[in-house]
């Protein structure tokens, strides 16, 4: 017992980073000052807008960087006035990546793409983008890296997705071996790709009968994980397997999902080997993106856990069931919600008397 407390670290230690800067942790609130810098790259995704609020109201300062101006806008008010700092960048650009790298603290990166477009392959996102940040981070020897990364990372996965993922994974701590890496599971929350997804008309044609098993996480408490690994040195070089509480198919949470929406939605299932071959060349053709080929290999694929990583508990956070927030994210989607909403759009103006 002795042992345990003498180790124990108190509130009034200082907590010290690895360059030798104090890290600091202020009472917190939208106009505190921490000190910290902190880079976010991706943050015009899903997920960043939760890491980069948390990170403004402890004080910090979040530089942003982007690709296309009108992405980024909803990031302007996550933070006081000069607490989200904005600069334009290019993954294959090395000086713009250092540029928004070179005065930080921290660095975050949640690049990432679900399927290739016609600029970038998986291999450029996920490989040779981590490549660049990775390198920066190390020339300019900042203090931590956290490096978001996907379940299931896997070099000899079938899907190229999971496969560039854990390539990507090996050249950041090749290049920093201080990255701690963050392994999401399926994120479900405001404007995701899982419950909007099985909601929206569009989602018609399926594969292997909707039995891919996974345990969707919470974006909220994604975002509670990865401030928690900035402010515990203890996380530096570890990895992390962040999901929820339990496991679903994707036919299990259609269903959650048609209960709150108070519809059957109709999936198609098709073969294999004709929905990836047509899902490939949609891809290709469209430019509005609907499906790709390695979404389809990955419907055949289950979440796989690594027992070695950490989890949720080893952040003192307990993770939400998603059959807990269904109402909270698909209510707005019920078809008498939907057509209040339209009377009241189409409700002629009533004139005002000057």
């Amino acid at each position: 017992m002795a042992f345990r407390i003498s180790h124990k670290r108190l509130l009034s230690d200082v907590a010290i980073t690895r360059t030798g800067r104090p890290l600091v942790r202020v009472e917190g609130g939208r106009s505190s000052l921490g000190g910290q810098t902190a880079t976010v790259f991706g943050a015009t995704g899903q997920l960043g807008r939760y890491i980069v609020n948390r990170l403004a109201r402890q004080g910090c300062t979040v530089v942003v960087p982007f690709r296309e101006e009108m992405t980024k806008r909803h990031l302007k008010v996550t933070g006081d006035l000069g607490r989200v700092v904005f600069m334009e960048y290019d993954l294959r650009n090395t000086p713009s990546i250092e540029a928004s790298i070179r005065h930080s603290d921290v660095v975050y990166n949640l690049v990432g793409r679900d399927y290739p477009t016609k600029n970038f392959s998986l291999q450029d996102v996920h490989i040779g983008g981590t490549e660049r940040i990775a390198e920066a981070v190390a020339k300019y020897d900042v203090d931590r890296y956290i490096h978001v990364s996907s379940h299931s990372a896997a070099i000899k996965s079938p899907s190229e997705f999971y496969a560039t993922k854990a390539r990507g994974e090996e050249v950041a701590r090749r290049l920093f071996p201080e990255t701690t890496i963050v392994r999401p599971a399926p994120i479900f929350g405001f404007e995701d790709n899982l419950l909007l997804k099985l909601a929206s008309v569009l989602n018609l044609f399926t594969a292997n009968n909707m039995q891919e098993k996974f345990w969707p996480v919470h974006s909220i408490d994604i975002g509670a994980a990865l401030e928690r690994i900035l402010y515990d040195d203890s996380t530096i070089a570890q990895t992390f397997e962040l999901y929820g509480p339990k496991q679903y198919s994707m036919a299990e949470i259609a269903g959650l999902v048609d209960k709150e929406i108070f519809k059957k939605r109709r999936h198609i299932n098709m073969p294999k080997a004709l929905l990836k071959p047509i899902a490939g060349m949609l891809n290709k053709v469209l430019w509005w993106h609907t499906t790709s080929a390695d979404e389809i290999e990955r419907e055949y694929i289950d979440q796989v856990i690594d027992p070695t990583a950490k989890t949720f508990s080893d952040l003192g956070i307990e993770p939400g069931d998603i059959a807990n927030y269904t109402y909270l994210y698909l209510v707005s989607t019920r078809e008498e919600v939907v057509d209040i909403i339209k009377r009241q759009v189409s409700l002629p103006s009533i004139a005002r008397v000057p």
